[in-house]
């Protein structure tokens, strides 16, 4: 069977100030939806990957933007890594856009962790009973001499 591709016919730019035809525009945004990789497009049509965005974010119907992670989000998927899964699994497993940027919250997750347990922690003092029983054996004693009671010591 064959694959029916459909082919664009554009006019190259004869100058880098020309601007690029609005078809073209359109096309190459549709590419980046398809799953085209961006360095290819940027490689192939000649500009830059500001440019590129900026036509995604203007043109695309799937609003190809970047998604926003809780906080809570990404420790689960840290969580999963330092449990044993792969960085390649979890891109998949949890649907996030590529490797590197699991990789840069193991990275910032493990720092902020580190950074708790170098942290001073409160000295608790070594025996917290002593002192309130000491107060309520004082509170008994007086209670006692006090109720007319004496004790022998």
């Amino acid at each position: 069977m064959e694959t029916n591709k459909e082919e664009f016919k554009y006019s190259e730019r004869t100058s880098k100030a020309q601007k690029f035809d609005r078809r073209l525009i359109e096309h190459i945004v549709r590419l980046a939806e398809g799953g085209a990789p961006s360095r290819d497009l940027t490689n192939t049509y000649g500009m830059t990957s500001t440019t590129l965005g900026v036509w995604i974010a203007k043109h695309s119907s799937l609003l190809l933007r970047r998604k926003s992670y809780t906080v809570s989000e990404k420790r689960s998927v840290v969580r999963a890594v330092n449990s044993g899964m792969s960085v390649s699994k979890a891109v998949i497993t949890y649907n996030i856009s590529s490797r590197s940027v699991i990789q840069r919250w193991v990275k910032d997750l493990s720092e902020e962790n580190m950074e708790i347990s170098i942290s001073n922690p409160i000295e608790m003092p070594k025996n917290p009973t002593l002192k309130s029983e000491n107060a309520e054996i004082k509170a008994l004693k007086k209670a006692i001499t006090s109720g007319g009671y004496r004790m022998k010591v």
